[in-house]
């Protein structure tokens, strides 16, 4: 059955109530893969995949207290700072990430917001990745909306914004900054033009609840966020989550599941944990709607899977990577090893 783009629109809801999120939720599991699965189709080429590599551009010392992450100035994580990093050493990051088959590039700062002298130098960034025919994305932490449209007049396409969690277990996780801080970024994102990714993080000890008012936030923002990254969390030594108890891998697959149903139209990533996660768990994360990985051995200071092992992931279900046209057309090659197993639909 053929489905018009009046039927796709018709998916797209942004007035979803917590009840409503909540009965999905708690679907029979395979009576909610079903679902997704079928409004995935509709919404994506099914087994296609959006590939981002992400490079970290100034790592550390970050006055923000986010109880999982290392870079915070708080923990002793055995972490080495670094300042920001050369435009030269970004540019050539990127063009090894284009080679190895990815089609947007995501540039990482521990910053709590930027300074201007550090703006700067990062729209510079941003224009010479964007002229390899990249997708660009940044994660700076807070912006006002003047930095946002400096962005946005610099070639950004995507910002990275997380609301990590619900907002009612968002202070047991920071409490240096407010959810309506990161909602206000949002917000000046969208009033610039970017695109956004925004998503969150299971694992941290929260409820099942939780993860329902989370997903519920995203799919009533005024428009959903293009990109939307469930990630797992990663436990490191020496932050306060460290220990926590590993999340349900089946609790993940709901999550992405959900998220599907909600925002049909967005790329859902699998993102950070992917390091812990089987092949299996990560096809079916596939299968229930994921539709976008990083591709490389680091997410800014925590382990990725090798991109062997991604080849190979890709592999076994007949998976391929997004090619160059969902980019911005650079002559980006995929991984060999899936250029050669899934040279046709």
């Amino acid at each position: 059955m053929t489905t018009t783009a009046q039927d796709r629109h018709s998916l797209i809801r942004t007035d979803w109530t917590e009840t409503e999120v909540r009965e999905l939720y708690q679907q029979p599991f395979n009576d909610l893969l079903f679902e997704a699965h079928q409004i995935h189709r509709r919404f994506f080429p099914p087994n296609q995949i959006q590939v981002s590599t992400l490079c970290s551009i100034k790592t550390g010392t970050c006055p923000e207290d986010c109880a999982y992450c290392p870079q915070s100035v708080r923990y002793n994580t055995g972490l080495e700072s670094e300042d920001l990093v050369s435009i030269e050493e970004v540019v050539q990051q990127a063009r090894a990430a284009r080679a190895a088959g990815a089609t947007r590039f995501c540039m990482g700062a521990a910053y709590r917001s930027p300074k201007q002298k550090q703006l700067d130098v990062i729209k510079e960034m941003v224009r010479k990745v964007s002229d390899l025919g990249l997708e660009t994305c940044a994660t700076l932490g807070m912006l006002t909306s003047e930095q946002a449209q400096q962005l946005k007049s610099a070639g950004l396409d995507y910002y990275n914004h997380n609301l990590d969690t619900s907002e009612n277990f968002y202070k047991e996780i920071i409490t240096t900054r407010t959810y309506r801080d990161r909602l206000d970024t949002l917000g000046y994102v969208r009033e610039a033009g970017l695109k956004v990714c925004c998503g969150g993080i299971i694992g941290m000890g929260e409820e099942q609840a939780d993860r329902v008012r989370l997903l519920q936030t995203l799919a009533t923002l005024p428009e959903h966020p293009e990109s939307v990254p469930v990630n797992q969390l990663v436990q490191v030594p020496g932050t306060p989550l460290h220990g926590s108890e590993p999340v349900d891998p089946l609790e993940l697959i709901r999550t992405i599941a959900v998220a599907r149903i909600l925002m049909p139209a967005s790329h859902v990533r699998l993102s950070a944990g992917r390091s812990e996660m089987s092949d299996e768990t990560q096809a079916l994360a596939f299968f229930a709607g994921a539709n976008s990985i990083f591709y490389g051995e680091r997410l800014l200071t925590t382990d990725n899977p090798e991109q062997e092992r991604d080849r190979r992931l890709f592999r076994r279900p007949g998976l391929r990577p997004e090619g160059p046209e969902g980019g911005k057309g650079a002559p980006a090659d995929p991984p060999a090893d899936v250029a050669r197993s899934h040279a046709s639909p």
